[in-house]
């Protein structure tokens, strides 16, 4: 990607490693020569299985790197290229009525759908670094990368919807569930904790009665002694 980064919400030094990574170039994430068969041709031309497979190998590693900082960090604040308004105005003024939140693949795919965004696709040629390569887009954007759940699209194209779907609130869902989910988690520990510290104290309390009644047991026989002697004496 190009250069990544955030604004408005400071970050960690591994959201900054996050962002450094989404900015590297297409090659960086696999062999050069695996690449260049998932260019532009690739999408208007049909690949073999195999080649498929072998690339999203390589490319779910930039996805996930995706993934990792719109969980992160809100997605509203995130900045995927230098040219990320010129993205998104020209996309929202060629797809004005696009629904980006969950992507309907024939949107995308089909001979009509393809006829119209190969145009916008061209526009960034030589704006965008890797414009045409090969990038695994998410069809509903609340859900992850799964199989079930993913397509390829032109590094374009997939920028265009990203850069809608933060700015448009879409992307925000993913970063509130794992926020939700870590909050939730952050609260089971607090009752286990309070849980354990519970047991401890009866445990301790247990120990002291036992204790107690030891000494009291103690007490008594010592009584009992004197009273014997007591009595033996008066005998």
């Amino acid at each position: 990607m190009e250069a990544t980064g955030v604004t408005a919400e400071p970050v960690s030094g591994e959201l900054v490693s996050v962002a450094h990574a989404l900015s590297l170039p297409a090659e960086s994430y696999g062999n050069d020569q695996d690449l260049e068969i998932l260019t532009w041709h690739s999408f208007f031309t049909p690949l073999q299985p195999d080649i498929e497979m072998a690339w999203a190998m390589k490319a779910m590693q930039h996805a996930e790197v995706y993934y990792k900082l719109i969980s992160s960090v809100d997605p509203q604040f995130l900045k995927l290229t230098k040219v990320d308004e010129q993205i998104y105005s020209e996309f929202r003024k060629n797809f004005e009525k696009l629904r980006i939140d969950v992507l309907d693949p024939e949107e995308l795919k089909s001979e009509s759908a393809k006829e119209k965004w190969r145009p916008f696709c061209l526009k960034f040629d030589g704006i965008v670094e890797d414009f045409n390569y090969g990038t695994l887009l998410r069809l509903d954007c609340s859900q992850g990368y799964t199989e079930e759940n993913t397509i390829f699209a032109p590094r374009i194209q997939f920028f265009a919807i990203e850069i809608a779907r933060n700015r448009e609130g879409y992307n925000k869902a993913v970063y509130i569930s794992v926020h939700d989910k870590e909050v939730e988690k952050e609260g089971n520990h607090g009752r286990e904790k309070a849980d354990s510290g519970r047991a401890e104290e009866k445990g301790a309390k247990r120990e002291g009665e036992k204790v107690k009644t030891n000494k009291g047991e103690e007490k008594e026989k010592e009584a009992n002694k004197e009273i014997n002697k007591s009595s033996e004496t008066a005998m």
